[in-house]
């Protein structure tokens, strides 16, 4: 029997177990793509999708808002694909493993998506009832968000007729967003030599910390496993001498890293010293990080076969790359002096790849100031530059500049005083959405993000309230009925 089969809206929960069985990490799309043409199909809809595999749905109004303006809504496809270390799932072919538990669905060991397949399930929902009132719906669910907007920045939206559209892409029950922070990728390439070298085989590892997304909650203090392990090694360089083969951490730009490792080659005799340092700074990191992070460990792990030889970098590389982690910016970088408590520019160093020839650090990089973004960018570069490296620079975006005269977020407003008894916070965000570019298409857009409760985010342990989905749901029917 399904997991979430009994929960209300039962469409809601049907169609949102549908979607977490099909494979659906960011750049592997096609298939959920492909159902959600199905759906169309089935139920006799207008559809249409692209070569980006964004899925666009229509459906006519019902019964009085036939000559209404159209409403678009909005979300992604793409999920982010995070698991434990013992997880075996295989996001590129696997579906999740829901859970129920204390009023909340997770997925065991892994993320559940609800970022954004909770958009995608009420949308199914509503396009498949024969009962709700609405005006005409232009369903748009875009692909690659979370890697960089890359679906929304290529859909022709030539074929919307919409300016009103609700973004259901929040993690907060209770906000109204009515802003968000641009950003880009910025992919910095650290060229590096190697040479032949003979040492004991040391796997150095930073690892158990909390994580989180890179934008909504880089203020929280929460340590870098990328960095941590940069400056690990720059303390160890004082003390030990060692050759360095890779550096590694993090698999997504838009989540703190929660663990990263080197491998070394050591000289025997220097063992002991070793861990002594790496047990030393591990208890400096725990005692820094004791609140934002209490499961935060350093260890090391020596081979058991002795000595071996294999290709380190050549000490200036060693000392460029350890400079590289060490110096380059990360974390909040500039707060907002308009909206208290707003992290206006910002970055997150979250993933480090050692190849042959070359070490990557990618960065997510966030601004709601547009120039900031550059200047932060400029200055990645210009480091970078003075290593002997290069930085590419992927998924621009726009920020999503706040309206002070929304029709729309007005309505909601009311609405949500309605159903429950006490006005919504209305806030911009250090987030990409998907709103800038679409502000940005289509002139005179009237746009409001919200979601339902969802707790920590691109990890693991993500969870999504029930009682708050259904809330929700019951909030989206009543604001698309007042939209006559």
């Amino acid at each position: 029997m399904a997991v979430l089969t009994g929960l209300e809206p039962a469409g809601v929960f049907r169609y949102f177990e549908e979607i977490c069985a099909i494979p659906h990490g960011s750049g592997n799309t096609k298939q959920i793509s492909d159902y959600c043409v199905q759906f169309a199909k089935q139920h006799g809809l207008s559809w249409i999708q692209d070569g980006s595999n964004n899925v666009i749905l229509y459906k006519g109004g019902t019964p009085g808002y036939e000559q209404s303006a159209p409403v678009i809504l909005q979300g992604h496809l793409d999920m982010v694909c995070e698991k434990d270390p013992d997880c075996e799932i295989d996001f590129e072919k696997d579906g999740l493993s829901l859970q129920v538990r204390d009023g909340m669905i997770f997925a065991e060991g892994t993320t559940l998506g609800g970022d954004d397949g909770i958009a995608v399930a009420y949308a199914l929902a509503l396009l498949d009832a024969e009962d709700l009132a609405h005006p005409p719906l232009e369903v748009v669910l875009t692909t690659d968000e979370e890697t960089g907007l890359y679906g929304a920045a290529a859909l022709d939206v030539s074929v919307l007729r919409g300016r009103r559209m609700l973004n259901l892409d929040s993690e907060e029950e209770g906000i109204l967003l009515a802003g968000s922070a641009g950003g880009c990728r910025a992919i910095c390439h650290l060229p590096v030599r190697r040479r032949e070298a003979l040492g004991l085989p040391v796997t150095l590892m930073i690892g158990g910390l909390a994580g989180g997304h890179s934008g909504e909650e880089i203020h929280k203090g929460r340590a870098n496993a990328n960095q941590l392990l940069g400056r690990l090694l720059n303390e160890l360089q004082k003390t030990v001498p060692y050759d360095l083969i890779l550096v590694s951490g993090g698999t997504k730009e838009n989540a703190i890293p929660r663990q990263a490792r080197a491998e070394l080659l050591l000289d025997p005799a220097k063992e002991s010293a070793f861990r002594e340092c790496v047990e030393k700074y591990g208890r400096i990191f725990a005692a820094e990080y004791q609140v934002t992070d209490p499961a935060l460990f350093c260890g090391c792990g020596f081979s058991e076969g002795g000595r071996r030889s294999a290709f380190v970098l050549e000490d200036a590389s060693k000392r460029a790359v350890i400079a590289a982690l060490v110096n380059l910016p990360g974390g909040v970088q500039c707060m907002s002096a308009d909206i208290p408590g707003l992290v206006q520019t910002s970055l997150n160093l979250g993933i480090l790849e050692t190849k042959d020839d070359r070490v990557e650090l990618s960065f997510s990089v966030r601004s709601s100031v547009g120039t900031q973004k550059e200047e932060l960018v400029s200055r990645l570069v210009s480091l970078i530059g003075l290593l002997g490296g290069t930085v590419t620079c992927m998924g621009d975006y726009p920020a999503w500049e706040y309206n002070r005269d929304s029709r729309l977020r007005e309505l909601m407003v009311t609405v949500f005083e309605e159903q429950y008894g006490h006005k919504p916070v209305v806030q911009t965000i250090h987030a990409g959405l998907e709103c800038g570019l679409f502000a940005e298409k289509l002139p005179g857009l009237d746009c409001v993000s919200f979601g339902p409760d969802m707790i920590d985010i691109h990890t693991a342990r993500e969870r999504m309230s029930i009682v708050s989905v259904q809330r929700t749901w019951k909030y989206l029917l009543e604001v698309l009925k007042r939209l006559k």
